[in-house]
Parts: C-alpha cells; sequence; structure tokens
C-alpha cells in the first residue's frame, strides 16, 4: 500500500462520521507480515493521530492500532521505536503455534527451515511490553496430535492466554474429532490438576458453550462481516479481509467501493441483514450445543455452492461437539474442585477479571 492510498481512505473515513459513528476503533494493520512495513505505517498511524487531532474527532483518545505479527522482526530497532512512541494504543499480538514441531509445520522460511527458533527468543520482550495479550493458535488437520502439549508449552513460556480454534475449512477426516476431544480432556486435567486455571487462558474452554439458542434472542451474525472496513493495497474495500482476492479460494473477491468514490452501500446491504436463522440449515437452528459454534461469513461465502453470502459452512460441526464434550468435562472437574476446597465464590470473581482485561 502508498503512503497515497492510506491518505485517501484516512481523509474518507474520518470525513463521514454518519457512516463510522462508532464511539471507539480499532485500525488493524494485516498481512503478510505488518511489521515488514514498519516505517510506512508509522507515517500511516501519524497522519491518523494529527487528522484527528485536527477535526477534533471523537476518535482521537479512543482508539488503537492492532497487529498480528510472526514476531520474527519484534525486537528491531525500526519495530522498538514505533513501539515506545504508540505504546498507550497499541495491541500487538505474536502468533506462535506451540512446540517447536507444531510451530515448524507450517511456519518456515523459503528455503524450508522453521522459524521457531527465531520466533521465542522474542517472546520474553514482548511479554515484558504487553503482559496481557495472548497468541493465537490455528489447529488442522496435521497439527491435531499437538494440541495439548503446544497450549502448555505456550504457558510455560509465559503466555498467560491462548486464543485458539480450529480452521472453518472442510479439512478434516474421520476419527479427527475424536483426537481432538482427546487432546482436549488431556490438556483439561493438565490445566486443572496443576492449577493453571488460576492465573491461565485458553480459549477452547469457555463456560456458556455447548447449549441451545433461542431463534430470537440469540439470532445475531458471528462476525463482524459488513461492519468493518477492509481496505487493500489498490484502496479496495471489502466487508472484511477474508473477501478479498487473496483470501479466497474458489470465488471472485466482493468489493464494497474504494477510497475514491466511497461505500456503494447498495453492495453492503446484504451484509448488513445477516443473522444466524438466515444463513444456518434447519440441524444448525435446532442443535443442542450450538453456541459457540463459530463460522466465518468469508468461508461461507468460499464454500457455498452460488455466489451467496447465506449458505453457511458446517465443516467444523463434529470439531465443534468434540470441543462441547471436553469442555463440559473441563468445568464439570474444575467446579468438583473447588466446591471442595470452598474457592468457587473467589474463583468466579477472580475469572470474571482475567476475562474482562483489554490486550
Amino acid at each position: 500500500m502508498s503512503f497515497d492510498i492510506a491518505k485517501q481512505s484516512i481523509d474518507y473515513i474520518l470525513s463521514n462520521p454518519e457512516l463510522f459513528n462508532e464511539p471507539s476503533v480499532e485500525f488493524d494493520f494485516i498481512g503478510g507480515e505488518p511489521l515488514m512495513e514498519v516505517k510506512l505505517i508509522d507515517r500511516i498511524c501519524d497522519y491518523l493521530k494529527s487528522q484527528m487531532y485536527k477535526r477534533n474527532h471523537k476518535w482521537f483518545n479512543s482508539y488503537r492500532f492492532c497487529f498480528a505479527t510472526n514476531g520474527l522482526l519484534y525486537s528491531s530497532k525500526d519495530v522498538q521505536e514505533f513501539i515506545n512512541k504508540n505504546h498507550t494504543h497499541l495491541s500487538i499480538e505474536i502468533t506462535i503455534d506451540g512446540t517447536k514441531a507444531k510451530h515448524d509445520l507450517n511456519r518456515i522460511y523459503k528455503d524450508g527451515r522453521g522459524s521457531y527458533e527465531d520466533v521465542v527468543k522474542n517472546i520474553p520482550l514482548w511479554l515484558e511490553q504487553f503482559p496481557d495479550c495472548g497468541t493465537k493458535v490455528t489447529i488442522s488437520h496435521a497439527d491435531l496430535p499437538y494440541v495439548c502439549e503446544s497450549v502448555m508449552h505456550l504457558f510455560s513460556l509465559g503466555i498467560k492466554v491462548v486464543n485458539i480454534n480450529v480452521v472453518f475449512e472442510d479439512v478434516w477426516v474421520d476419527g479427527d474429532d475424536k483426537i481432538f476431544e482427546t487432546q482436549l480432556l488431556n490438556l483439561a486435567d493438565k490445566i486443572i490438576d496443576n492449577n493453571l486455571y488460576e492465573n491461565c487462558v485458553c480459549s477452547f474452554f469457555v463456560e456458556n458453550i455447548g447449549k441451545p439458542m433461542d431463534q430470537i434472542l440469540d439470532n445475531g451474525n458471528w462476525c463482524g462481516s459488513g461492519k468493518m472496513l477492509s481496505i487493500d493495497a489498490a484502496g479496495n474495500f471489502y466487508p472484511c479481509t477474508r473477501f478479498a482476492q487473496y483470501s479466497l479460494r474458489e470465488k471472485k473477491c466482493v468489493i464494497i467501493g474504494n477510497c475514491v468514490d466511497g461505500i456503494d452501500s447498495n453492495k453492503l446491504r446484504p451484509f448488513l441483514t445477516l443473522d444466524r436463522t438466515t444463513q444456518s440449515p434447519q440441524k444448525c437452528i435446532d442443535c443442542e450445543v450450538a453456541s459457540g459454534c463459530a463460522w466465518c461469513q468469508g468461508e461461507n461465502y468460499d464454500a457455498a455452492d452460488t455466489d451467496t453470502i447465506y449458505q453457511r459452512s458446517t465443516a467444523i460441526c463434529k470439531m465443534h461437539k468434540a470441543r462441547v464434550r471436553a469442555n463440559n468435562y473441563y468445568w464439570n472437574k474444575l467446579f468438583r474442585k473447588l466446591e471442595l476446597e470452598g474457592r468457587r465464590e473467589e474463583y468466579n470473581a477472580t475469572h470474571k477479571k482475567q476475562t474482562e482485561k483489554p490486550c
């Protein structure tokens, strides 16, 4: 992205407060690897801050710059200067997938070398600067056997929040749900038996998932597609980055405008009417463990029989059900332990504060 494209996009957003009326905003820089262009990003951020100030914009002191990075450049001089300059309005998430074996399955250099050793050496500095931030881990078929040991390894590095999910694509084969469930049951035992639940969080274990959903009260869309704005290097607008061409396998990109002409409301309108029932098959609507079963709007579109955004992909169905079974085991075991120790109320209060912490 050129600075001129970024500038035009910023000017459009800040000049149309009626279209962007949220009280706060996140500017999320997405790659590839965004920190490869930290000097450009620094210039963009400076322009954003100066324009919000000059316009007396409500976001001037209510914004955040967000990054998900592979961590390889984290300790570099340019990156550290940017962090020191913007720290109070900054959220950085380093993606480390777990053990060396799991991480190096997918995160490799062009010559085939794994990147684990180069990433892990930057973790202490990152945790010193952002102690409440978590990492993001993605699970696919090949790395299912590493789930338990990888989460435990991340905890051992000092990372207290592990946000983790399975991929939404249809990559799963028979038996994967059983492997997944076994891994999560083992992980539940390790977290509870070693009292890691007191300070650490793994997003696979959430108390309120795995229940039926009310078709009226719980009928929202899962993600914010259509209510966020994604901008590519050419200045094209998308309902989210998953609808850009580089994110799609089968379908053509969905462009809803650009930084010169602005948003085309007619192209955006279908995304604003999305909800759970209009895109879910009946089995999902009636499912007894529906709560917490996620979807990606872009994957729904990419995997659909036609060019619709109203056909929900159900590729993770059996994986969600396996997660729910393990999740029920986790909370039943944890609450039995806490009740025996007389610490249930204390845990509930502490856990609520932990989960409410911003990164």
